[in-house]
């Protein structure tokens, strides 16, 4: 009688039953994902002021070389604002690529430890860069208004918060897949590098890359990446003060959904491997 009631351990359970485990523990995630910010830099003697300087010191870095030492304009009236946005934006999308990889790895003593489903740590992966990512966003905002030529606030940041959050799905998406694909292929972590420095030449993190493209299928690579997409709408509502075409919404929108629920199942598809050469 007692054998008939046992449940085998490590078994895959069904989708609806793994999102409700999901959603029974998701106090549990959002805690986690708040200690680990709020801890992070607690051996540092400035604590959590890096979440602020060191986004601060990215985009100083990036104004410094590119317009004060190379003085690159790319005829741009605020080249300055242009650069700033896209390196601080593009270093979220990219930390879930190079570090998704590593998600079930970082997780390995919680995973020998307890059962729960393993889509946690990406959850909570996730939620802990949205909450370091607000204050990035902070500061990228004073910083466009105080480096001249100033950008000033329009009603039209008050959409920055939808991009935010397609992009928060965006790079959940991309971690479920890398997590998976790290935990297959444990070289992958050594290409994301190479991978990366491609994503910011193609996505126009630095320059707009359609004024120097004239290849059709070049073109159509580039208007089908998200990024490319993400970045458009930051700079048009953030530096232009306008509402982006709708194309930009529906291509982000559309990478977001699509990605976070492929990977969710190409995640989900793995988890009775997760637990096995941990």
């Amino acid at each position: 009688m007692l054998v008939e009631n046992l449940s085998p351990v490590g078994v895959r359970p069904g989708i609806g039953e793994y999102l409700a485990q999901l959603w029974e523990r998701r106090h549990f995630i959002w805690m986690d994902a708040r200690h680990r910010v709020a801890t992070q830099n607690s051996r540092n003697r400035l604590g959590s002021l890096w979440l602020v300087l060191k986004p601060m010191l990215d985009a100083v870095m990036y104004f410094v070389v590119f317009v004060l030492i190379l003085g690159v304009t790319r005829n741009m009236e605020n080249y300055a604002a242009y650069v700033i946005i896209g390196v601080m934006m593009f270093r979220s999308t990219m930390r879930s690529i190079g570090q998704g990889a590593n998600t079930l790895q970082s997780g390995k003593a919680m995973i020998r430890a307890f059962s729960f489903p393993r889509a946690s740590l990406a959850i909570s992966a996730e939620i802990r860069d949205a909450l370091q990512m607000t204050y990035a966003v902070a500061t990228m905002l004073v910083m466009i208004v105080i480096i001249p030529p100033h950008v000033f606030p329009a009603v039209t940041w008050l959409l920055v918060p939808v991009v935010f959050l397609m992009q928060f799905f965006l790079n959940l998406g991309i971690t479920f897949c890398m997590a998976r694909i790290g935990q297959l292929f444990p070289d992958t972590t050594q290409l994301m590098t190479f991978a990366g420095r491609f994503l910011m030449y193609g996505s126009g993190v630095l320059f707009p890359v359609e004024r120097f493209l004239t290849h059709p299928i070049a073109m159509a690579l580039i208007t089908a990446n998200p990024i490319y997409h993400m970045l458009a709408l930051y700079r048009g509502l953030l530096m232009d003060h306008v509402i982006p075409p709708a194309e930009h919404w529906a291509i982000l929108g559309g990478w977001a959904c699509g990605l976070t629920v492929i990977g969710f199942l190409f995640f989900w598809q793995g988890e009775e491997s997760y637990g096995s050469g941990q």
